[in-house]
């Protein structure tokens, strides 16, 4: 019977090195899986870290190996490509990050030199390599030894276990396929049996030409969600001779499901909105490195903050954590590393991409619905052929490997609803981040309504949203201002148009967690992404969390906003309480300060006198929640954002009474005929600013593939693929002035900037 060890410690490793040795070097760092090169230099900004490829090698003496006449070696995830060498002979190259391979060891002797290069260095056949996350080199997941007989199942089928089980419920009842994948060069049989709470409920059997048996299960105990997320276990063995030598086992549910384009998700014949969260699987300094117990950490965030769904993005995750999802009952959406910009040379790296996540991960009872790409229109126009073929392929090969699953994609704001690329999947959703990248937080509801009304049987989600929030703070939250405060008012803004459109399939904030994106320079702290309702090293939960936990939740609570916001300059502080229940009192210094019942939003909002220093309590039911605010003279400026790599710091910034500054809107500017004409001036110093930029580093223009014309064709003016369209109009009037300069990355000078400013502090603002 097959025997597994992991190969987890005694490995040395050198960077920047792409010659296998010899010997085991002597001189190299000493290292233990997991492993990445870029746990720091991945975090802190300037996207300067290193990719290149880094070399592992270990000593493996033949006492090492686990029992077995065959064996094998097998990653979990080596980043992003990687080749494997065994006592100087190559015996498997892997191209793809995120999942597993393995490889056959061919002779063995009594002391093995065990060599993996992994590279994760720029080039344009392997996913991803523009994308807004870091990609962390390094055998960063576990590595296991296999030993088998000789008649095995098979080990070399895309990483994938070896078992495949296919439940379809009908009525009380269920069919369950099970098929297995061998490697035999004689007649052998498969004994099967389905397993429920550790006791047999089936069993059959059949041979090695034959290879798949379907049972049928009476009343049937469903997968039903984070409600009972029961398992089933399907286990094989292989006879040989009368001799069992080789078993596999797969967990698995029932589970019936469909997508309504007017109701939503449906799970065992009721509606069951997904409501949830994507995830980015890194963490401070170990990167992609993560230990069990770190992905049962994020879990129970997850299922504490109530959500059901979660989008694994945007690669393969650990199977771990897929685990952890059928466990808790979490809905997924599964999705490979296709990203950012159609690359011409890596179709074939989609392909087995997809193939891997399909195979690897089909046991799954959360899994619901693969992921072709994300984004994919950000660099890439969206009739182009080359990427619309590639959609078709994906989608046909995701459909031919699994009959039981839908297909979807998630779109970019710019990307128009009319486009064929949007109409491919099984159902789609979007990526919109009206309220934060431009736009106003209320034009996501309406958005939404227009696509619902305009494609009436297309399922649409949304696939992301979110706004980024830091330490800082403020009683006056605007878009921009990487708030606490913003971060929450957002979010509540969202679950309230949310909460009235139940047609929509899914909902996944961006982000569950911050994430390291070594390439950013926002929010006062560079490397980072802090669009997550928790901080990158899982010990604060930001107020927006206790949003959703409000809304989401079955668990009373009760929970104070802004504590870590305390001086406050204001006589009348204005105080918010999330609760699940059906009451909350808040008191100050013991007094009340009144009940509130809960409404249609699970939001309370009070204000308290602030005097001195003031100690708040908030009770609902059982539960209670303090917090202190204290009255200060002057705004503490400790709480305000500061901008290190910025071109121009808020100070600096004369904003009189009654007039505009950059620190306004476009969309305000706007409003006003003087602003009009300054927005026509202001334009023109963009595109002139930018164009000096681009002339210094212009490359010779390449020859573009021929396009095919899209389903619709829109109105307006086309810009690097893009038609700038009413929802782009509409998200950069969203924009402060300040915030454009702000995202163009130091490309004007503050001289410039503030003689602009100086022109808007001659507009008056309309009464």
């Amino acid at each position: 019977m097959r025997t597994n060890k992991l190969l987890l410690d005694n490995w040395r490793f050198k960077k920047d090195t792409a010659l296998p040795p010899t010997a085991l070097p002597t001189d190299w760092e000493t290292v233990t899986l997991p492993y990445t090169w870029n746990g720091k230099d991945g975090q802190d900004g300037g996207n300067d870290y290193f990719r290149g490829t880094g070399c592992f090698v270990r000593a493996v003496s033949r006492s090492e190996l686990p029992d077995g006449a065959v064996h094998y070696i097998q990653f979990d995830g080596v980043n992003s490509s990687a080749d494997v060498f065994w006592n100087g002979k190559k015996i498997a190259h892997h191209d793809g990050g995120y999942s597993t391979f393995r490889a056959q060891i061919p002779e063995i002797r009594d002391e093995n030199l065990l060599t993996v290069l992994a590279d994760n260095a720029p080039n344009d056949t392997v996913y991803p390599q523009l994308a807004d996350f870091t990609f962390y080199g390094g055998i960063y997941r576990e590595v296991t030894l296999i030993g088998v007989a000789e008649q095995h199942f098979d080990l070399a089928y895309y990483g994938a276990p070896g078992i495949a089980v296919t439940p379809q419920v009908h009525g009380a009842d269920a069919e369950i396929q099970i098929e297995t994948y061998v490697q035999t060069d004689k007649p052998c049989e498969i004994r099967y049996e389905i397993l429920a709470d550790g006791e047999t409920v089936w069993h059959g059997s059949t041979d090695t030409e034959t290879r798949s048996l379907t049972a049928t299960l009476p009343n049937v105990h469903l997968w039903d969600g984070v409600n009972d997320p029961y398992l089933y276990t399907a286990r094989a063995t292989l006879l040989c001779d009368g001799e069992a030598v080789d078993t596999v086992s797969a967990r698995f549910g029932c589970r019936s499901f469909k997508i309504d384009s007017q109701k939503g998700f449906i799970l065992n014949g009721r509606p069951y909105p997904l409501r949830g969260v994507s995830r980015h699987q890194d963490r401070p300094e170990i990167g992609n490195a993560l230990t069990l117990e770190h992905h049962k950490a994020d879990i129970d965030l997850i299922c504490e903050m109530g959500a059901n769904t979660v989008r694994l993005a945007h690669y393969q995750h650990a199977q771990a954590f897929y685990d952890l999802c059928d466990e808790k009952g979490l809905v997924v959406w599964a999705e490979i590393p296709y990203i950012s910009k159609a690359l011409p040379n890596a179709v074939e790296n989609t392909k087995s991409q997809m193939t891997e996540l399909i195979c690897q991960n089909y046991n799954h009872p959360c899994i619901v619905v693969w992921g072709l790409s994300n984004e994919i229109t950000m660099n890439t126009p969206p009739t182009d052929a080359s990427m619309l073929a590639n959609h078709t392929m994906l989608n046909d090969l995701a459909h031919r490997l699994d009959k039981t699953r839908l297909t979807t994609l998630a779109v970019v704001s710019m990307c128009g609803t009319g486009e064929d690329y949007v109409h491919l999947t099984d159902v789609v959703s979007y990526n919109h981040y009206f309220g934060w990248y431009g736009g106003h937080v209320h034009m996501n509801g309406p958005w939404f309504d227009d696509f619902h009304k305009k494609y009436p049987n297309r399922p649409i989600g949304i696939s992301e949203y979110g706004c980024e929030a830091l330490n800082w703070h403020t009683s006056e939250p605007e878009q921009g201002d990487y708030t606490e405060e913003y971060q929450a008012y957002y979010h509540e803004e969202m679950i309230k148009q949310i909460i009235d459109r139940p047609y929509l399939w899914a909902t996944h904030v961006w982000n569950m967690f911050d994430f390291a994106a070594d390439a950013r320079a926002e929010g006062g702290e560079n490397g980072m992404n802090h669009k997550g309702l928790v901080t990158f090293d899982r010990t604060y939960k930001k107020d927006s969390f206790y949003a959703y936990k409000a809304w989401l939740s079955k668990d009373p609570f009760v929970h104070i906003c802004g504590k870590r916001y305390v001086n406050r300059a204001e006589d009348i502080a204005k105080i918010t309480v999330y609760s699940n229940c059906a009451e909350v009192e808040l008191f100050a210094n013991g007094e009340s300060c009144g009940k509130q019942k809960k409404g249609k939003y699970p939001f309370f909002y009070f204000e308290v006198r602030n005097v001195g220093t003031t100690a708040l309590t908030a009770k609902a039911g059982d539960c209670t929640d303090t917090a202190e605010i204290r009255k200060v003279a002057e705004f503490d400026n400790s709480y305000r954002m500061k901008d290190e790599g910025g071109v121009i710091n808020w100070f600096e910034i004369t904003t009189p009474a009654g007039y505009f500054s950059i620190n306004d809107t476009i969309g305000s500017v706007l409003a006003t005929v003087r602003g009009k004409l300054f927005v026509l001036k202001f334009a023109k110093v963009l595109l002139s600013g930018l164009k000096s930029t681009d002339a210094k580093s212009a490359k010779p223009k390449e020859k573009q593939p021929k396009v095919k014309k899209g389903k619709t064709k829109s109105k307006g003016i086309t810009v690097m693929g893009f038609t700038l369209n009413k929802t782009m109009f509409e998200m950069a009037k969203g924009f402060s002035i300040k915030r454009v300069f702000m995202m163009l990355g130091g490309k004007f000078q503050k001289e410039d900037i503030l003689k602009l400013n100086a022109s808007l502090n001659k507009i008056k603002k309309p009464k």
